[in-house]
């Protein structure tokens, strides 16, 4: 399956210190790079969420950015029952023991050191939602990555089928580029050594016509870009990584069309030549943002 390096998603999940809430945005690079934005709290993450990018992505600029929203809820607050009743019981004999005394005041009870207890947060549970968050998030970048590399694949067959139409034009105009060439090398001829010499010497317009029908043999090249076509086809069909390929392959393309228009005889055959430059660059430009 062919996957764009393009690609947005947000993620949010609920945990005890509040929401996380990922984004990560990605875009073409060569090699896979991440760039984490993270809470101090979260930096020790980091390795973690590299290794859960490497099981999803494989190339791409990749910037990953995390907030907290603890919100304004008051943090729970928990009575140490046990250690109130103890302070009541002890109250309670101080007082019977002495009548004058002042009664305790419920607040100085509270004030009592381990009466309140803050209600305290399990970093391993906020780690891990906040992992499982970030996991969400890439599986959503890696689907609409791979929805945007369907829409590029189908871009760059269209193009390819475009190419094969192209080199069957060429190949079916060959027999009557090389009949006009022949007829105009042999005027040619005819101006230079006269009509009587011209048909003296049969055998230099055969030379001539040898010679040039080697220097405008463009089957070789056609043959190439037949094979370069299918082979681009068979990449786009590989279950891995195909963007280099793929790149590497225009430039092959590329290079029999230049070599294509430099042997071209007609303007049929440099229009096709340029034709299919058109086409390889247009795949060029799309290819760079296939992973």
């Amino acid at each position: 399956m062919v996957y764009s390096m393009t690609a947005f998603a947000r993620q949010q999940a609920d945990t005890p210190a509040g929401q996380v809430i990922w984004e990560l945005r990605s875009v073409n690079h060569r090699y896979l790079e991440p760039h984490f934005r993270l809470p101090d709290s979260f930096r020790e993450l980091e390795p973690a969420l590299r290794e859960l990018m490497k099981k999803h992505l494989n190339r791409g600029k990749v910037e990953c950015a995390l907030r907290l929203q603890s919100g304004q809820q008051v943090q729970a607050l928990n009575l140490n029952q046990p250690l109130l009743k103890q302070l009541n019981q002890a109250i309670t004999a101080a007082t019977a023991s002495v009548p004058t005394a002042a009664a305790a005041n419920v607040l100085d009870i509270l004030q009592w050191p381990g009466v309140m207890e803050n209600e305290t947060v399990d970093a391993k549970v906020v780690q891990q939602a906040t992992l499982q968050a970030f996991e969400d998030c890439l599986k959503t970048v890696s689907q609409r990555r791979a929805r945007e590399g369907q829409s590029l694949a189908d871009l760059i067959l269209q193009r390819l089928d475009n190419m094969s139409s192209l080199v069957a034009k060429v190949e079916a105009h060959l027999p009557e580029a090389l009949a006009a060439q022949r007829q105009q090398l042999q005027h040619r001829l005819a101006d230079m050594l006269g009509e009587r010499e011209n048909a003296a010497n049969p055998e230099r317009l055969e030379q001539e016509m040898v010679i040039l029908a080697q220097k405008a043999d463009v089957a070789e090249e056609l043959d190439r870009l037949r094979t370069h076509i299918q082979e681009v086809k068979a990449i786009i069909k590989r279950p891995e990584p195909i963007g280099r390929r793929l790149d590497f392959m225009m430039q092959e393309l590329n290079r029999e069309a230049n070599t294509l228009s430099s042997k071209s005889l007609t303007t049929v055959t440099t229009q096709a030549a340029v034709e299919m430059k058109v086409q390889i660059e247009q795949m060029r430009e799309q290819i760079q943002n296939i992973e």
